[in-house]
């Protein structure tokens, strides 16, 4: 359970409050500036909010034991240095967590990189740096997944595969919390929807959509009161 607790930060976030529960693929859903970047970074622990909580099974991200056992994360791309090859980076973070190097083949085949995995990351594609990014998330085999705008740069089997693994990864009992602007185009069960740093709706996906056409149609009409 990741759990977003009345969380304030001056000028940015007015008391967000939501959770993302196990089983579920909970996504983020707001414009640009909405918030959901400094709401996920305060889960994480990269950032402290003025109030409020922000909490992974019930723990500050700060005093989890283990944390790449408990959440797997992408932020920002891959974050890999350009002249290193896409296995030598995800050897270099499974060391630093004490993490086999066969699960650095494991989690490259999971997300489609065995080929490209000798090629320095400066050569890859944005989509083939997302799925890097998504790939080092995987190394500590974690029961959640935060996910800031995972498929953009992906092309349509990108998407495809994205979606259904995530919808898989749900299956198995395990988190999914993923924050977009394109949530029309990935499989999702919960939404919550945030503008200029406070939470318009949250609900099930059939509850925000209502008596809308789409998704996207729902989330216009609340972005607008």
């Amino acid at each position: 359970m990741l759990t977003i607790d009345h969380v304030t930060k001056r000028h940015v976030l007015d008391d967000v409050s939501f959770e993302a529960r196990p089983g579920r693929v909970t996504g983020f859903l707001g414009p640009n500036g909405a918030g959901k970047s400094s709401t996920l970074r305060i889960l994480l622990g990269l950032d402290h909010p003025t109030s409020g909580r922000a909490l992974v099974d019930g723990v500050p991200y700060a005093q989890l034991k283990n944390p790449v056992r408990k959440i797997g994360a992408m932020l920002d791309g891959s974050g890999a240095h350009r002249s290193r090859t896409g296995r030598a980076h995800l050897r270099w973070i499974a060391a630093a967590a004490g993490i086999s190097r066969s699960r650095v083949d494991e989690v490259l085949d999971m997300v489609g990189l065995t080929e490209a995995a000798g090629k320095r990351v400066g050569r890859y594609s944005l989509g083939m740096s997302r799925r890097l990014g998504i790939a080092a998330a995987l190394l500590g085999d974690p029961k959640a997944l935060v996910l800031d705008e995972p498929i953009n740069g992906l092309d349509p089997e990108g998407i495809r595969w994205i979606r259904t693994f995530l919808k898989d990864f749900a299956a198995a009992g395990k988190t999914v919390l993923l924050s977009s602007h394109l949530m029309e185009v990935m499989a999702v069960d919960d939404v919550v929807v945030i503008n200029r740093g406070r939470v318009m709706a949250h609900g099930t996906l059939a509850e925000i959509t209502g008596t809308h056409h789409t998704l996207e149609d729902a989330f216009f009409a609340l972005i607008k009161r």
